[in-house]
This record gives C-alpha cells, structure tokens and sequence, in this order.
C-alpha cells in the first residue's frame, strides 16, 4: 500500500518557479500542461537543476542486468519534456496498487498507467501533444510523417533511444512475418506497407503509400508503442545479427526468434508475458528479467499472481522543479478474475485506482463505501457502448441462416427494451442507441441512423421472425429453426465487457419473443477464445470508436470488425480477407464495401464533403445491416483513493484514448 514520503525523502525545490496546472505563474506553452526544457527556461528566465529519486539507486538495483547508476544529468536527455503538475509538486516514494482480471486480461486500464508512445492527447481529448517525440512534422498530402525525438534519450538499461529503434519495430516487428503472422491494419495504409527511413538517430520518417491523417491520432492513443529495443531484440533476431540464432540458441533458445518471443511476444501489447512467467527455467541464463523499457516503471517480478514494477531511472520527464519523474518509486498488480472480489477490495480502499472492468451497477456498492473508505468514484461518459451481435459464419449451418438473415437482426434488436435496461441496469442515466461504429456520432450521421430499429416493438419482432419461418412448431412456447430443429441461442459474457443485468435483461426481452436462451458468465480469456474460435452464438461485449482514432485504425468497419480484444463477429468473413479468398466465407457485397470505404475514408482529409459522404456511408452500412446491435450507452465509475494527488477529474471513462494515458499519471504523487 502507499505511504506518505517523509521530509528527508520530499521533493526539493529547484531556481525555477515550480509552477502548476492550477497557479501557472503568468507562463504560457505550446503544448498544454507541458514545456520542452528550453522553452520553459526562456518563458521563466532561469535554468532548471535536477533531483531524483532518493531511492532511485535501490530501485535500479532490484531491475535485473542493470548497471550502476551514472548522474542524473547522464540519464536524462539533453531536453527533457517539462510536466507541469495538476495540483502540487509532488512527492517520491510510495507503491501504487491496483487489480487487473489476469495475464493480458483487463491490464490496460494498469498499462496505460505507466505507457509512453511518440505523442499522446492531452486531458482535453482534443489536443495532440509531444510525449517520446520532441515533435512532428507532415508534408501537404499526408503522405510523409517525420517525428523528431530526444537527444540523449534512454532506454531502461541505459542504452541510447534513436531512430533505428523506431525502424526496427515497423520493419523487423511489426512487418516480420516470422514474429507477427499478419501485420495489424494499424501498421498499413490501405492494406499497403510503409516505409521508414532514419533521418539521423534524431528523426525517423514514414513514407505512406496514400494519405493517411490519423497515424498521429493512432499513436496518440494506441497500446502499440512505435519503437523497440533494438541493442536488445536486435541481438538475436536474424534479420540484425548474422549469428543471431547461434546466440540465442547458446541461452536455450530454439533460434533466434524463439528468443525474440520470449522478450517480447508476437504482439505490441505491454504485458505480454516476459520471461519471468513464459521461460522460468532459463532465467539465471538470461541477461535480462525482461526487455528495456522507455515507460515510466519497469517490470522485475511476474507470476500467474501479478507483477512488481519500479520507477524506470531513465525516465525522460520531470516537473516544474526539476524533480525527475515519475513520483511513485513502485507499482504492484494483483490478479483477480471474481468481480465480487475486486469490488470489495476497492470497497476496503485496498487499491488505489481503478476504472477498467468496473460497470455502472458497481456504483452505488462503490459510493456507499466512498466516506469510510476515503476513496472518490466519479461516474464519467464512456465512448464505448454494450453490443450484441449474431454469428454470422456460425459452424452450426443452420443457425448461420437465421443469423445471417438481416430480418433476424432487426427482430432482435427491436425485441429489446433499452428503456428498462437503461432503468434496471442503468439507473435512467444512460442513452438508448443504435451502433453505427462511431462513437460520439460526428455531424454527418443524422438521428434517423442512430436510432435504426432501436423502438422496442415486440409486435415487430414477432412479425419479423414469422416471416422466416422460426415458429413455434410444438407449442412449448419457444421457436423452432426454419427446418424444425429446436433452436438455443446461447449466450457466453464477461463482466470485463458487458453488466450481468443487461445480459439477463436481454434474454429476458429475447425470450419474450420465443427464442429459448441460456446465459454463462465465464472469464474475459473464455470468451476471448470461443470468440476467436468461432464458437460464440452472441456476441456481448462493449466498443466504441471516436472519429480520431478511426481515422487510424479501419479495424472497426473491416470484417471481423474488431481485434482480438474487442467485439468481433463474422470470424469466417474476416479468414476469407485474410486468406485473399483461400479460406474462409466471402463477405457480402455490403461488406465488402465498407472496406473500400474505410480506406476511402483515412485518405480523405476531415471534415471535407468527401470525407463526410464517406463517414455516412459507412454507418449506414454499419446501422442498417445491424452487424451489430447497440443497447445503451452509460457512465461508468473512475475510482482512486484520495490519498493520491495530482489525479484530476477524467473527461470519459474510456479504452479509447487509452485510459489514464491523458492525464499524466507519471505525476501523480501520495500524500498519507
């Protein structure tokens, strides 16, 4: 648990003012809440001198591999990116507690925490800011984007940050087949490759084969960080080193890839599982726990329990004051699947914040607690929204025709009563909605789309599944399939992804209209893996994309219509595109479109007409063809302890704009 820093161990102050979000002292920047080193120093007329951590040596110690400290002002860049505080500058010390469900499920609410990327958003949501990246450039067309990084920027272990660190990532990880199958879309345009050429080991460019706006908005907000350790990775993978797999073969690998793996998965995801937990045997063979980082914590124990983390001593921020960040010299994850258990934990004030997997229903349990606990919970907007879909591509052929029969889809969605489920689950604070794969719906999409059979009319529904012949052949109540067969739809869901009580609501609302249903709570990875597997009859999971970032990212509106971690449904339409028809079943020709669409649309510049007709077009598709229904789009608790300061109130309750991300949570500081 966190403790207060005694006086010894407080932050000093430095010649600069040590200004804050609240008192800015008369001072203005480019970027808000944030200065390059030399802009601050001109604004306030003095030169920033440099403290750390009192504990940073003990901390760097307890990081496996690392060597000894050299001085502060050998590990920091030649300019460091200046936070300015919320509240107050803060205080070091400390541990930060929090929970997630389990090794890569519910943990990005706990990654974003500690996450950098090149740039990221500010706490407006509207203002994209340096982060990694000094800066940015773009020429006219959108077809080149230069970024300009730090000189003397580190990795973890000391080692030089630079440009080739960006190229390796793109061209021998994210594009190498042999550690990634298939690339993500995000590394594409349009389903083609970039380029990325280094500049000098200060400015790294990508060469985009057509005009691609967000990739800023995407690195703004994505997991996906656009850089790896290259003087680490590089020293196995075959591509980099001639006796790569000699090397890793002498630790115990199987080649150089194997190696590779180890450290850092086959995806961009942060916590994936290091070698502490995938190559446990081999560890005192290894030169390192786990790879070099440039996040503000770095990770030294990990089990199928959690995981332990210590300020990285190379982080490349500091305050007003010129204390180095991040405050809070540790960080520790718990692992709990049982949400009971999780909510009474946060309950006891046994955590210190928390937002991720916690739905609206939790909030009066929460609330209630809030005064003896001495916690806040603030019900915050989300961006995402709970959605049902029909397996389209079902292995079960004819379950495949009814959910592939749009008169099914606008039944069910019809047979919903939004409005019980926004005053049952949802306290009325919420909005009844269609999905169009925008969320907050732009300008260009009128109310007749986001509200597409979204009228609770059971006369409809009962009408609309007549036509297709799903009847009630033996009079016990409940439809049979267009051939007779007895008809279960099977509902699997995670409370990471969806509140119980809309479940159980809509399967209520379902069987009111004869459709027999059965409802399974399991865990995110279950539902994770039949989804994956194609075995899912429903899919029960939130999402939601804001204009930005599906501007980057064309996953929503490309079948399967999500990633692994989101709602994805048509399994077999996404194999068919994968395979370029070799496997798999063809998508429709509606679908089809939206992929020509979607690409259309990341090249178009926003907020143009082309870009505009092109938006619409693709939420009608995505609203009219229901691939997949909205309920009810609500707040959602964000909870911290009180005792953590320099927290501000968040704008959304979203994964979207990843989470803590905009808020700076390497200066976030205790006070007990």
């Amino acid at each position: 648990m966190a403790f207060a820093a005694t006086r010894s161990d407080s932050v000093r102050a430095a010649d600069c003012p040590a200004i804050t979000v609240e008192d800015m002292g008369g001072l203005s920047s480019e970027f808000p809440q944030q200065f390059e080193l030399a802009e601050f120093e001109a604004a306030a007329g003095c030169t920033l001198t440099f403290q750390e951590n009192p504990e940073i040596a003990k901390l760097n110690g307890m990081i496996r591999g690392n060597p000894d400290l050299p001085p502060l002002a050998d590990r920091l860049p030649e300019e460091p990116l200046v936070y300015v505080p919320y509240g107050a500058v803060g205080k070091y010390g400390g541990t930060f507690d929090v929970l997630s469900n389990a090794t890569e499920a519910g943990t990005s609410d706990f990654l974003s925490v500690r996450h950098v990327n090149l740039v990221r958003y500010s706490d407006d949501l509207q203002t994209i800011v340096p982060m990694v990246a000094k800066g940015w450039e773009w020429n006219d067309d959108y077809t080149q984007l230069t970024f300009f990084l730090r000189k003397g920027h580190k990795w973890s272990d000391g080692a030089p940050f630079t440009a080739e660190d960006v190229k390796f990532w793109y061209d021998n990880l994210a594009l190498d087949s042999k550690v990634r199958e298939k690339p993500k879309d995000y590394a594409l345009v349009a389903g083609e490759r970039m380029t990325v050429d280094v500049v000098d080991p200060h400015t790294v460019r990508f060469n985009l084969p057509a005009p691609k706006p967000g990739l800023l908005a995407h690195f703004a907000t994505s997991y996906a960080q656009a850089f790896q350790p290259k003087h680490f990775l590089g020293q196995w993978h075959p591509a980099i080193t001639a006796d790569g797999d000699a090397k890793a073969q002498a630790l115990g690998f199987k080649d150089g890839y194997d190696a590779v793996a180890a450290y850092y998965g086959n995806s961009d995801w942060t916590d994936t599982p290091t070698p502490m937990l995938a190559k446990p045997d081999m560890l005192p063979k290894l030169p390192k726990d786990a790879m070099p980082s440039l996040e503000s914590h770095v990770v030294i124990k990990e089990s199928t329990e959690g995981r332990h983390f210590v300020a990285n001593p190379y982080f490349h921020i500091v305050d007003t004051a010129g204390n180095q960040l991040p405050y809070i010299s540790e960080q520790d994850e718990l692992f709990i699947n049982e949400n009971e258990v999780r909510l009474l934990k946060l309950v006891n004030a046994e955590v210190d914040y928390k937002s991720q997997s916690v739905q609206l229903p939790a909030a009066p349990m929460l609330m209630d607690g809030a005064e003896k606990g001495d916690y806040t919970v603030d019900l915050k907007p989300t961006i995402a929204m709970p959605l049902f879909s029909f397996n389209v591509t079902s292995e079960d052929l004819e379950k495949r025709k009814v959910f592939g029969n749009l008169k099914f889809r606008q039944a069910m969605s019809v047979a919903l009563n939004r409005d019980e489920i926004n005053e049952v689950a949802f306290f009325g604070l919420g909005e009844p909605k269609q999905y169009t794969g925008f969320s907050p719906n732009p300008e260009f999409i009128g109310e007749d789309i986001a509200k597409h059979y979204a009228q609770h009319d059971p006369a409809l529904a009962n009408k609309l599944l007549d036509e297709i012949g799903m009847v009630d052949t033996d009079g016990d109540g409940k439809r049979e399939l267009p051939n007779g067969d007895r008809f279960v739809l099977n509902i699997q869901f995670a409370t990471q992804g969806m509140p119980g009580q809309l479940v159980e609501l809509a399967a209520q609302h379902w069987s009111n209209v004869g459709i027999d249903t059965t409802v399974k709570e399991v865990t995110p990875d279950e539902y994770r893996s039949a989804q994956s597997s194609n075995q899912l009859d429903v899919g029960a999971w939130q999402q939601g994309f804001p204009l930005p970032i599906i501007l980057g990212l064309n996953e929503p509106f490309v079948p399967p219509f999500g990633g692994y971690f989101f709602h994805r449904t048509g399994m077999l339409w996404g194999e068919y595109l994968e395979s370029n028809g070799e496997k798999g079943v063809k998508p429709p020709e509606w679908a089809m479109k939206m992929v020509d669409d979607i690409n259309a649309f990341q090249s178009a510049i926003p907020g143009t007409p082309e870009s505009d007709k092109l938006g619409l077009a693709l939420a009608e598709n995505m609203a009219t063809h229901l691939v997949m229904i909205g309920t009810v789009q609500a707040p959602a608790p964000v909870y911290h302890r009180n005792a953590l300061k320099n927290f501000p109130e968040f704008k959304t309750w979203s994964y979207e704009y990843y989470r803590t991300y905009p808020y700076r949570p390497a200066q976030w500081y205790f006070d007990e």
